[in-house]
């Protein structure tokens, strides 16, 4: 493909002028600063001469991977041997330009190639660094490798994920890349509050205003999300239980099998709700039960209320209990696959479905961006496609950056 200029950055774009130098593969960094570039950074993937290894996960066409369409869009891509000095030195030289670099190497491996924090800020002494790890910049397990399988893991969740009981099955994983994506969405925010708490700094007058370095793994990034079960363990020594489609802590909350086969996910949670829910399935009785009058109660009774709405639900599809039950106002929903998504109107009309034209690969489905700001339609937030590998070397290596990289 050839080397293009892309295209200007809709100046509406809050993180519109923000410089992020992605040194990323797979997926937790590329994902922090997909995100960044949605919200309109100027992002420059740094990838291998032979190409991110992600480029080969997932469905081809024309022999593109797909995935990458999304992984690697609104960002321009280089390419840089970091074995090499002019690597190296390509690489340095972006990071002088630029406000932060996102980077998810194993811990000390830019260190060993002379690209670590002390040799960027001499360079850089403004630049935001923010590292993606497995377990985190130090720690007993710092040199251990790890994927997002065992931020799951250890961090906690696949330990709730199992159906309680069933013990000749493992816990299944969400069938996406949660620790990656998660970690990703943490790098990206504490990248945007370092880059704000430097620069307001600078105008408050501080000395320096100097970049921080930002230490994020997938293990803690999944941890963070245990909710109550810290506390409830430092507390009481609970050691919370997989409790599979249930919610341990609110009830009715749970997913229910219907007539065609499909399930319905049904959360009755607060009390006005609950009633409603109990009156819609013909079971007032049990809205009136002094056991059901609080949360509390409800949850320790919730295997009797689970059997009466899944006696109901029985008797009808998914979508007709659904339509039942949110003419009630009680929230519930039919288990989407992604077929159902594409179709729903919601999402359409929340612009969460959008058919991009790619060049490598031609028309293709991307999700929107998550982000809803007033003076930008959905659309703004997807400038371009995941580009070729290297495909704006000339105009990175040689407008952006000039005299400054050796060709």
């Amino acid at each position: 493909m050839p080397d293009t200029a892309p295209p200007p950055t809709n100046p509406r774009l809050p993180l519109a002028g923000l410089k992020v130098v992605e040194l990323g593969h797979y997926i937790a960094a590329p994902f922090a600063t997909r995100l960044l570039a949605d919200l309109g950074a100027e992002v420059v993937k740094v990838e291998p001469p032979e190409g991110d290894p992600h480029r080969d996960w997932g469905d081809r066409k024309d022999g593109h991977a797909v995935w990458f369409s999304v992984h690697g869009r609104n960002k321009l891509s280089v390419t840089a041997d970091l074995k090499s000095e002019e690597g190296k030195g390509r690489v340095r030289a972006l990071c002088r330009r630029a406000d932060a670099l996102v980077e998810n190497f194993r811990p000390g491996t830019l260190e060993r190639i002379g690209l670590g924090p002390d040799a960027l800020h001499a360079d850089n002494p403004r630049l935001v660094i923010a590292r993606v790890s497995g377990y985190g910049q130090d720690g007993p397990y710092r040199d251990k490798p790890a994927f997002g399988a065992i931020g799951e893991a250890m961090g906690g969740l696949r330990h709730l994920t199992a159906n309680p009981g069933q013990t000749e099955l493992p816990p299944p994983r969400c069938g996406i890349s949660i620790s990656d994506d998660l970690a990703g969405m943490y790098a990206a925010l504490s990248l945007v509050s370092a880059c704000w708490g430097r620069d307001t700094a600078a105008r408050r007058g501080a000395p320096d205003g100097k970049g921080r370095i930002l230490d994020l793994d997938l293990v803690s990034s999944v941890f963070s999300l245990m909710e109550g079960m810290l506390p409830e363990y430092g507390l009481f020594g609970k050691v919370r239980k997989p409790t599979g489609a249930a919610l341990p802590t609110a009830a009715p909350t749970n997913t229910y099998p219907c007539a065609d086969g499909k399930w319905l996910a049904v959360a009755g949670n607060s009390d006005l709700i609950f009633r409603r829910l109990m009156t819609r399935i013909g079971r007032p009785d049990l809205a009136d039960d002094p056991r059901m009058a609080t949360n509390a109660g409800r949850c320790a009774n919730a295997s009797d209320l689970d059997e009466a709405i899944a006696a109901w639900t029985r008797t009808l599809t998914a979508r007709e209990a659904q339509d039942a039950l949110e003419a009630v106002d009680v929230p519930c929903s039919r288990l989407y696959d992604i077929r159902d998504c594409v179709e729903d109107p919601h999402f359409r009309a929340r612009g969460m479905v959008q058919q991009v034209d790619d060049p490598l690969i031609g028309p293709i489905l991307h999700p929107g961006a998550p982000f809803r700001m007033d003076g930008l339609e959905p659309r703004d937030f997807i400038r371009w496609t995941g580009p070729a590998v290297g495909q704006h070397n000339d105009y990175v290596f040689g407008t952006l950056l000039a005299e400054e990289v050796p060709r």
